[in-house]
């Protein structure tokens, strides 16, 4: 008698209707369109806009005078000057904050909670307040330059400037050594202790499994780490612009003097060449960064 019922009750119920499956399928997605709207505003309609003005002349005709342009001369050093800066500053972050991440991984409460925290707000830190805590620190006539001159050591005479590209590097460090650490903390954390037991099981040391097994199973994500500070430290620009002035041919520094109108005839759309080298190379080490991820996740799940 109740199977009866409920067969008829279910012949009974109409289907739904194509109109309330569209409506759930708004409501689930509806979520996602601020962040969309977001991402076109601020990225794709400004990305199209580099693209297609990096092809256009002055008057608006077909044109790769822009591209040629800004592929020699000093526009060129400029793109050597940021690789440079990039693969110097990415080489020491990385060293550091994987050993950084390692000390950290083996720690366990507060402290690690403390130095977490603390990251992600440095990792954030940059522009015209770091360039100052660093002119303030180092800079000719800061506390530390004071306290080595008092001692017979002058950094200045030996060559060392905070306003270079080995200034900056110094600098750069104290906001991607902290992605490093974040980036890295939670592949090592999710190294599994039976890997390490039965590596000592069969006589390996600490540092024959790290060598052999840990470090191969974190190098995607490792390269994961590299390729975002490396697209981290080409695209900065706040803290370069606010310690050199803008004197130091980088990128990004060229683009801002091109944008604030410090151009000549027939080069107004050189910025957006300019531009769309550096989307360019993000676009390339977000690819790299994509499929590194993927690879982690086979063994990091």
């Amino acid at each position: 008698m109740v199977s009866t019922l409920i067969r008829n009750r279910e012949e009974s119920s109409p289907s739904s209707p194509p109109a309330s499956r569209r409506r759930r399928e708004i409501r689930r997605y509806g979520g996602v369109l601020p962040y969309l709207l977001f991402l076109a505003i601020f990225l794709i309609i400004p990305a199209v806009s580099v693209l297609v003005g990096a092809f256009e002349s002055d008057s608006g005709k077909p044109t790769l005078a822009n591209l040629k342009l800004a592929l020699s001369g000093p526009y060129l050093h400029s793109f050597v000057a940021s690789f440079e800066l990039s693969i110097g500053s990415t080489v020491i972050a990385v060293v550091v904050g994987f050993v950084a991440a390692l000390a950290v991984a083996a720690t366990r409460g507060r402290p690690r909670a403390l130095v977490q925290s603390s990251s992600s707000v440095l990792a954030n830190t940059g522009g015209v307040p770091l360039a100052f805590a660093f002119i303030a620190t180092l800079g000719n006539f800061g506390i530390v330059t004071k306290i080595l001159s008092s001692m017979g050591i002058n950094l200045y005479s030996h060559g060392f400037s905070l306003y270079s590209v080995v200034g900056l590097i110094i600098v750069y460090q104290y906001f991607l050594i902290p992605v490093m650490i974040l980036v890295m903390l939670g592949p090592i954390q999710n190294i599994k202790s039976a890997w390490v037991e039965a590596a000592r099981s069969l006589g390996a040391s600490k540092a024959r499994f790290w060598w052999s097994v840990g470090l191969p199973i974190l190098s995607p994500a490792i390269l994961s780490g590299t390729v975002v500070i490396f697209a981290d430290a080409f695209a900065a620009y706040a803290t370069a612009e606010a310690l050199t002035s803008g004197t130091l041919p980088l990128v990004p520094i060229q683009i801002g003097s091109l944008i604030s109108g410090n151009v000549a005839a027939g080069e107004g759309n050189l910025g957006n060449a300019l531009g769309l080298g550096m989307i360019i190379v993000v676009a390339l080490a977000a690819t790299v960064y994509v499929l590194s991820q993927k690879r982690a996740s086979r063994w990091l799940r």
